[in-house]
Order: structure tokens, then C-alpha cells, then sequence
């Protein structure tokens, strides 16, 4: 009894231990990838991320509790989307592009950073260093994932936003259905094939290109 006792709170110590580093890359994730969406959107003359309270490095504000857990537990997730509105913007199409760019681009840039703070630390295994390797793996994750061109994910509408005006009309009228088919991709496994080796090949071409310099 006292072994079994031993092994449960060893595995719930090992647990918490990983959160103390998971949780931290994993807000820092999400949040720097809403923020740039909604300050893009606003920066563009849209206000409506603002007046909702979503430009803020304040993670509550930007984390979807089951994304969240989702995204610990099953490795894929979500955060709260930032409400924009593209009236706003003088060109529409151009507009919608930019902000649903801003996201991934954001993940890209967050990702190469951490990679250039693991070169310099050069040294496996110690805190800061199993801290900004996690960040480099759920940065360039989640800018992977969301470049899918599956609704609601952001290469969707950069895709919307540069199809002609008819293929357009009809992309937005099968939007409702992207979440079912989300959740297909997800559930049967087949996004793990399309996913793998598109982070894989980013992040070795992310490696090479910071080996040029370090």
C-alpha cells in the first residue's frame, strides 16, 4: 500500500513539476498570439478588440479554460478569438489578411527568439534552458496549427482574403462546417500527418538559419 501511496504522489510531484515550465510557454503562447491579431486590428482603425479589453498582456483575458486544458493535455487547443471587425478597415480584404497573419507571425518571431536564447545558453538541462526549448516547440506548434486553411483557424481567412470575390462568397458559406471538419482531422489522426512534418520542417529550417549566426 505504502509503495502504490509512493508512486501516486511521485507522479503527482512529477506533474506539478511540469507545470511549473509548461504552463508559463504555454500562456505566453496564446497570449502574444491574441494580442497581435487584436493590436494589428487596431493599429488598422478597428477599436473593437480595445473596447473589449483584449489588448492586454494579461493571459485570463485571452485563455479558453477547455482550450487550455486541451491544448496541456491532448498537445492541440484554443484560445478565446479576438472579436475585430473588418468595416473598419480601409481595405477589407488587405485588412483581414494582415490581422489573421498577425497571429502565426507573431508565434514565428516568438519561436526563433527562444531558439537564439537556447544557442547562447548552451547548456541542456537547466531551467532556462527546458523553459525557452518548450517555448520554441509550442510557438512554432501553434503557428503551424493555425496557418491550417481549415475554419476557424487563421489560414482560413488569409486564404478568404485573397480568393477571388465569388470563391470567397462561397468559402465563408462552408465556415460553419469547418469546426466539424476540424474535429475529424483531429480525432481520426490525420492531422498528425499534416501537422508533423510541417512543424518539423520549420523547425529545422528555423535551426538552420540561427546556426548561420551562432
Amino acid at each position: 500500500m505504502g509503495g502504490i501511496l509512493n508512486n501516486i504522489l511521485s507522479n503527482i510531484v512529477g506533474s506539478l513539476q511540469a507545470m511549473i515550465y509548461t504552463l508559463p510557454a504555454l500562456l505566453i503562447t496564446i497570449t502574444l498570439h491574441e494580442l497581435a491579431h487584436g493590436y494589428t486590428a487596431y493599429k488598422l482603425g478597428d477599436p473593437t478588440a480595445k473596447s473589449a479589453g483584449r489588448l492586454t498582456l494579461n493571459p485570463i483575458k485571452h485563455i479558453d479554460p477547455m482550450g487550455l486544458l486541451c491544448l496541456f493535455i491532448l498537445r492541440f487547443g484554443w484560445a478565446k478569438p479576438v472579436p475585430y471587425n473588418p468595416n473598419y478597415f480601409k481595405n477589407r480584404r488587405k485588412g483581414t489578411f494582415l490581422v489573421s497573419l498577425a497571429g502565426p507571425l507573431t508565434n514565428i518571431i516568438l519561436g526563433l527568439i527562444s531558439l537564439i536564447a537556447m544557442f547562447l545558453l548552451n547548456s541542456t538541462g537547466t531551467t532556462a534552458y527546458l523553459f525557452f526549448e518548450l517555448l520554441f516547440i509550442y510557438n512554432v506548434s501553434f503557428a503551424v496549427f493555425n496557418l491550417i486553411p481549415v475554419p476557424p483557424l487563421d489560414g482560413s481567412k488569409i486564404v478568404a482574403s485573397i480568393l477571388p470575390g465569388k470563391l470567397e462568397e462561397m468559402f465563408w458559406k462552408v465556415e460553419r462546417y469547418g469546426y466539424v471538419v476540424l474535429l475529424i482531422l483531429i480525432f481520426t489522426n490525420v492531422l498528425d500527418y499534416i501537422l508533423n512534418p510541417a512543424i518539423e520542417f520549420m523547425m529545422i529550417g528555423m535551426f538552420s538559419l540561427v546556426r548561420l549566426f551562432f
